[in-house]
């Protein structure tokens, strides 16, 4: 599945009554395993392109803090606010002070938009739903990672510079729109 009917998925699914992980995951589990497989694959390759510090960082301020798994989840997230948000911040992470829920989640204080852990198991759920079985969606992911790998070096540019997410001062600096709503204006 290449970028374009990953996107088609997800765009067919925001048109849906459902919530998004519902509609993917009936949308999914009508086609055959290996298009499963192949739509995962995707979701992989989009998350590990924002697999980046900077983007950690915007997850830190969003989120008032993030683990490894956190950041997993967030990651997933990007991906299931489509894919003009998903370049956007892919683009420029501070972009994502502009989203409207995460506006709206900064007033609240609520710390968990973005944060989608259960989209990244969309595919283990419908791999289960089409064969019937819990478990063997991850041995068939292994199996078709293996066969249909990128050579080192082509997936990505790495996760650029690391810095102190604890230190208010960098993350103005780098994330000035992101720091603002959720660290506040700059002290006098």
């Amino acid at each position: 599945m290449d970028t374009e009917a990953f996107w088609r998925v997800l765009d067919t699914a925001e048109d849906s009554d459902k919530p998004l992980h519902v509609a993917v995951l009936d949308h999914l589990s009508a086609l055959p395993a290996e298009e499963i497989l192949a739509f995962d694959d995707r979701f992989s390759c989009l998350r590990n392109a924002v697999y980046r510090w900077d983007v950690w960082a915007a997850a830190y301020l969003i989120g008032g803090g993030c683990s490894d798994d956190r950041f997993s989840d967030f990651t997933a997230g990007l991906v299931a606010l489509g894919r003009d948000w998903y370049e956007r911040a892919a683009t420029c992470p501070d972009t994502l002070a502009e989203h409207p829920a995460v506006r709206i989640a900064a007033a609240a204080g609520d710390q968990d938009v973005i944060f989608d852990e259960g989209f990244n198991f969309v595919s283990c759920a419908a791999y289960e739903r089409l064969t019937g079985d819990s478990d063997a969606f991850w041995e068939a992911r292994e199996a078709y990672t293996r066969a249909h790998a990128t050579p080192q070096g082509e997936d990505g540019v790495g996760m650029g510079e690391s810095f102190d997410f604890g230190d208010a001062q960098q993350m103005r600096r780098r994330l000035p729109r992101l720091a603002a709503l959720h660290l506040g204006p700059r002290p006098g």
